[in-house]
């Protein structure tokens, strides 16, 4: 019987090194990113969009895994209160990370402060930013996107490129 019970755990503990083994913790720094997107981009106006009632554009700053963005929208008609609307012109600002995935730009983010802090209530959208864009065409200056949820092309311009240098999470 103590034969059989010192059997069993050995095999046990053999069972149990084997499956402690093959489990590694994910490394605790950032991931790479693509290539293709380190830098700060702005959005180059499309001939359009004066005709809109409202259009938003997008300065990026992409670093690594993460992403950026300031978010400058103009609107002829007031959809918010009026201490909001400001004129019609306002600015909002998402962080987060993002993956790209053959030609699909996938961005997870939330909406902040100006600061890039947590952003709990104030004018405009609060909670997630998930926008997805396919990518169009890259070049080493240029990149062209089009938004799944607008329908609306986003050219982006580089203004400075950034070399990735991965930080501890």
């Amino acid at each position: 019987m103590l034969k059989n019970l010192l059997g069993t755990s050995v095999v046990l503990f053999f069972i149990a090194s084997a499956f402690l083994s093959s489990c590694t913790f994910n490394p605790n720094v950032q991931g790479r990113g693509a290539d293709v997107l380190q830098g700060v981009w702005d959005e180059q106006p499309y001939v359009f969009r004066d005709s809109l009632i409202q259009y938003t554009s997008h300065h990026f700053k992409f670093t690594c895994d993460s992403f950026y963005v300031v978010l400058s929208t103009r609107a002829k008609h007031n959809y918010y209160e009026d201490s909001c609307f400001n004129g019609g012109s306002w600015k909002e600002y998402a962080k987060g990370t993002y993956v790209v995935s053959r030609d699909t730009l996938y961005l997870l983010g939330t909406f902040t402060k100006s600061n890039y802090k947590q952003k709990l209530h104030d004018c405009y959208r609060i909670g997630q930013y998930i926008p997805v864009f396919l990518i169009k065409n890259t070049s080493s200056d240029k990149i062209e996107l089009q938004s799944l949820q607008q329908h609306i092309p986003v050219t982006l311009k580089l203004k400075e490129k950034i070399i990735c240098n991965p930080q501890p999470l």
